[in-house]
């Protein structure tokens, strides 16, 4: 089950990085060009939000299953912060993620209340910029390539 969930969680996220700077990308173009908020915006945005949780839910599910879990029991808190490995895929990738995909949708919720374009593409931009910033400081980037 673990090399199955491992797999999934891996490639959506190729899924989930593309669509988050896409929207990223919109939000601050639209937001510095005063571009009038459509509904082809919403859906960006609406998509980043789901594929987001989707990978959110895929991690927790993941990270309950893994192999490496176990070396925290042994190890201790102590253990696993003087290695560099355990502590990016038990404390930092997870808690990480958790927060990047907080502020997308603190973003996302925040954005609807608006009323007018710019406000919208400014709550969007800020806050999808910030999970952008928080996926990309913690992705195992040496499993990616």
């Amino acid at each position: 089950m673990y090399e199955t969930v491992l797999f999934i969680h891996s490639y959506w996220a190729y899924l989930v990085l593309l669509i988050l700077i896409i929207a990223t990308v919109n939000s601050l173009v639209g937001y510095f060009s005063n571009k009038e908020y459509g509904a082809t915006n919403f859906r960006i945005a609406l998509f980043t939000l789901i594929v987001s949780h989707i990978q959110i839910l895929i991690g927790i599910v993941l990270f309950f299953t893994a192999p490496y879990l176990s070396a925290f029991g042994k190890v201790g808190m102590g253990g696993v912060m003087s290695d560099s490995t355990l502590r990016l895929y038990i404390i930092e990738h997870p808690l990480m993620m958790l927060i990047a995909v907080a502020l997308i949708t603190i973003g996302y919720s925040k954005h609807k209340k608006k009323l007018t374009s710019r406000p919208k593409f400014k709550m969007l931009a800020i806050f999808y910029s910030l999970g952008l910033l928080f996926v990309l400081s913690r992705i195992p980037w040496s499993n990616w390539f």
